[in-house]
């Protein structure tokens, strides 16, 4: 089993703190009790490395050049000259960005004698960023 699906396991199998307690196994004191359930989601709170690999997929779309390539490759594959040509952009400023994209494990490339192909990865969080692609420009995958 990876340490993913451990950690997640050992999520599932923690009790719910108490909303009275205010201190959690963190550590963490929280000042006042207004009755909400911030003690019992402490408990839950992801790692930091958790925090900057969801900040750094989140940099990844929020550059609206790599949101276009990412817009295109989630519902085609193609060369860099052709995805520079779709979205109106030297190859050189496409292939800066598609290697952005490549190294945060978003997309992926194949070669084809001197082509390379590049196309979203099939992971889950390219998954969910081809969701939120879908979602924001309301285009279904055919």
């Amino acid at each position: 089993m990876d340490a993913q699906k451990i950690k997640d396991q050992e999520m599932k199998n923690r009790p719910m703190m108490d909303p009275q307690c205010l201190e959690c196994p963190l550590n963490i004191t929280l000042p006042h009790n207004h009755g909400s359930r911030t003690a019992e989601f402490i408990h839950y709170k992801p790692d930091a490395i958790v925090f900057e690999q969801t900040a750094s997929t989140f940099q990844m779309i929020s550059d609206s050049t790599r949101l276009k390539i990412l817009w295109l490759l989630c519902h085609s594959e193609d060369c860099v000259a052709n995805i520079a040509a779709a979205i109106e952009m030297s190859s050189p400023a496409v292939s800066h960005h598609l290697r952005l994209l490549k190294q945060s494990g978003l997309i992926v490339s194949r070669k084809d004698g001197k082509e390379t192909y590049y196309t979203l990865a099939d992971t889950e969080e390219a998954a969910l960023v081809h969701d939120i692609v879908d979602r924001t420009f309301h285009i279904k995958c055919r």
